[in-house]
């Protein structure tokens, strides 16, 4: 069945947050005294903060929970935009929206800051839903925020639907419910990462993502993106 629903991640898939999130995250650890070389952060990039910070710094989920507030403290205030888009990806959103296929957004960044960054950076126009996280973090699991979009945007039919992203988080998300997974290699997970938590297939540009999902030649022709 061809697909109808695309489920994209953000951080990593559609930009590059890199730099707004170790400067968010080394302003939290500098606040409780945590010495970390900002190089070795790079597990840290896709999964909940708060699961990282109990899985690589001891925390308690309650402590951890602290340190999300003020990770937000940075964020909220400049790291947001610490960003970029991807080269290619507006125009690969562009050619499969056109092809008439319906854009989604399931994030585990909070709901609010991912419609903040896409409606920053002139994206938000090429989705039907973009779906966050709860500042709360009562959702925050990559399987919980896909099965949040899909239940608000009614997509029953589990088969028309796929899920990209760029993290193993995004893969176990995608099977949690009954999902296809795409993952890109431009982002933050490696090959062997991907493939090992089962992803269907690898892009490593957004042109390969195109392919994918070209139904006819016509199709990879009118895409001019990276």
């Amino acid at each position: 069945m061809r697909k109808k629903y695309v489920l994209f991640d953000l951080d990593g898939t559609l930009t590059d947050s890199r730099e707004g999130i170790v400067n968010s995250i080394g302003y939290m650890l500098d606040h409780y005294k945590i010495a970390i070389d900002r190089d070795q952060l790079q597990p840290w990039l896709g999964p909940p903060l708060k699961e990282s910070l109990m899985k690589y710094c001891g925390f308690t989920e309650e402590r951890a929970l602290e340190g999300v507030g003020v990770y937000r403290e940075y964020f909220d205030r400049q790291g947001i935009f610490e960003n970029r888009v991807f080269p290619g990806i507006e125009d690969m959103l562009k050619c499969l929206k056109e092809q008439g296929y319906v854009l989604l957004v399931a994030t585990s960044k909070p709901e609010v800051a991912a419609v903040r960054v896409l409606e920053h950076f002139g994206l938000a126009e090429y989705f039907t839903y973009i779906g966050g996280a709860t500042l709360d973090d009562s959702r925050v699991r990559k399987g919980d925020v896909i099965r949040y979009v899909l239940e608000t945007c009614k997509v029953r039919e589990k088969e028309q639907a796929v899920m990209v992203g760029d993290r193993e988080q995004d893969v176990y998300g995608a099977r949690e419910n009954g999902l296809e997974i795409i993952g890109v290699l431009y982002g933050y997970g490696s090959r062997e990462e991907l493939t090992d938590a089962g992803a269907d297939m690898l892009a490593e540009t957004p042109r390969e993502l195109v392919q994918i999902f070209k139904t006819d030649g016509e199709f990879a022709q009118n895409y001019v993106g990276a």
